[in-house]
């Protein structure tokens, strides 16, 4: 596609310096309300890269889907570690950054250089158990989500068959949160402050530092008392497959799990209710669902809106065309999967109203460093979102579509708010089964012994007790 700077390909003079460009700031208060718009006006003024500002910090953003894969797909032309930054290296980023603490925790999606390939085998080796579809704990794992998901949906509906509920706050929200409790064997209500910690770290506002360290702490003390007592937990299974790992680096790691299970799979929740009930789009979304393709219904959404709008950076290892400029070695790249989703080259070529796979959407990334928990955090939103609409007859959004609340971030976007009226089915499902153990529950001596069938949910005096369950009983409470 011929460009309004002709068909050389390049803007200016090759390597011409990143702060030169006059980059615009990009976490405006119009990306906050339509980020569709302000990608397109970058990519009419820029084309398919362009240069922007991340709150006082340049970068280029990736908005074209061809050279979105470009950089996914290739580690050796554009790695990820900080220590290929050339301005983070030469003391030029604020030591203030607010995107600092959540980048600068050197965890798996974030690391380069020699030891990402052994701690990417862990990664897949840990997760193995939780995400073959045939494995035992995946079973487990599975149970536990519909328990959660009926046990959510059964408090939402205590004051009646019908009514009005806020589904972000009372279910997309913590139904993760469980799970990341279940997965990573977390004791008690523990894991409410670190989710809480976890979202402002990832909408990188004032208190994100210390919110880090907070949860840094937190995830460390889990990670020592993991060392001392191991269990059928993700922490556990990590540790078995690299167990060199030290306590700030597992504390690290079990920071980007919580992270993808929580943030990610609640906006995935969200975004996927609305656009089934509320009609938006080509009707393919709506068609696939009645078909019973959860997978493919939420195919189609993140091919809308997607949770992760821009991955964490990657580096330029050596001067590069890309777009319609020349990126220096060292300039950081960031990929907006929104922006290449929205590309017309890719965006044109996917088929409205069909139920056809769309599996080429790049909300887990492309390449080899695909996200290692794609499986399980869709998984966790597919139960999720099937017990919604099976145990609910009717759901209508209490909102015009177009005045939902939404929330951006650097990385993230999902809605702060997702008011509904429900509609509990007439002849609601019996409970499921309890699953078989929580995640938390240390190996007994004898591995054919059967473990106790009460162990994941709590007592409901003991759910009371919790921060987590005060919050949802309240907002029960103050919608009556």
């Amino acid at each position: 596609m011929e460009s309004q700077w002709g068909e050389s390909g390049s803007v200016g003079v090759d390597g011409t310096r990143l702060e030169d460009t006059a980059p615009e700031p990009l976490l405006t208060r119009d990306y906050e309300t339509r980020p569709s718009l302000v990608y397109e006006r970058l990519r009419q003024r820029h084309g398919a890269v362009a240069p922007v500002d991340l709150l006082g910090v340049p970068a280029w953003l990736v908005l074209g889907y061809r050279e979105a894969l470009q950089v996914l797909q290739d580690d050796d032309a554009w790695p990820k570690g900080l220590e290929n930054w050339r301005a983070r290296s030469a003391g030029e980023v604020p030591a203030d950054w607010p995107l600092g603490p959540s980048l600068e925790v050197n965890h798996v999606l974030i690391q380069g250089g020699s030891g990402y390939g052994r701690l990417r085998t862990a990664w897949d080796a840990a997760l193995k158990p939780f995400q073959d579809p045939g494995h035992p704990q995946a079973k487990r794992l599975k149970a536990a989500v519909t328990a959660y998901s009926d046990e959510l949906i059964t408090l939402i509906g205590q004051g009646g068959g019908t009514g009005v509920a806020d589904l972000s706050a009372q279910f997309s929200r913590p139904l993760p949160l469980m799970v990341a409790s279940h997965l990573l064997g977390f004791p008690g209500s523990q894991g409410d402050d670190a989710l809480m910690d976890m979202w402002r770290v990832l909408d990188a506002g004032p208190d994100a530092e210390p919110a880090l360290e907070r949860l840094l702490a937190t995830l460390a003390e889990l990670a020592a008392a993991k060392l001392d007592e191991p269990g059928d937990d993700f922490p556990s299974h990590l540790l078995a497959a690299h167990p060199g790992l030290s306590l700030d680096e597992l504390a690290r790691e079990l920071f980007m799990l919580l992270g993808m299970t929580s943030d990610h799979v609640g906006i995935l929740m969200s975004n996927t209710v609305v656009e089934v009930i509320s009609g938006d789009g080509d009707g393919g979304v709506r068609a696939s669902l009645s078909a019973g393709m959860i997978r493919e219904t939420m195919n189609r959404v993140v091919m809308r809106k997607p949770p992760l709008v821009n991955f964490v950076p990657r580096f330029a290892a050596r001067d590069t065309p890309l777009g319609n400029y020349t990126i220096r070695a060292g300039d950081p790249v960031w990929v907006s999967s929104a922006a290449a989703h929205a590309d017309p080259l890719f965006a044109d070529h996917v088929a409205a109203g069909s139920t056809i796979s769309t599996r080429a959407h790049l909300s887990w990334g492309a390449g080899r460093r695909q996200c290692p928990a794609r499986e399980l955090a869709s998984t966790v939103a597919a139960v999720g979102v099937g017990r919604l609409f099976e145990r609910f007859s009717h759901l209508d959004l209490a909102l015009p579509a177009d005045q939902l609340p939404w929330r951006s971030s650097p990385f993230m976007r999902g809605l702060r708010s997702l008011p509904v009226r429900y509609e509990l089915a007439p002849v609601p499902r019996q409970p499921a089964e309890q699953p078989p153990a929580s995640a938390s529950a240390p190996r007994t001596a004898d591995p054919d012994a059967e473990p106790d069938a009460g162990a994941v949910l709590p007592a409901p005096a003991a759910r009371q007790r919790s921060s987590l369950w005060r919050y949802l009983t309240g907002l029960i409470r103050s919608g009556r």
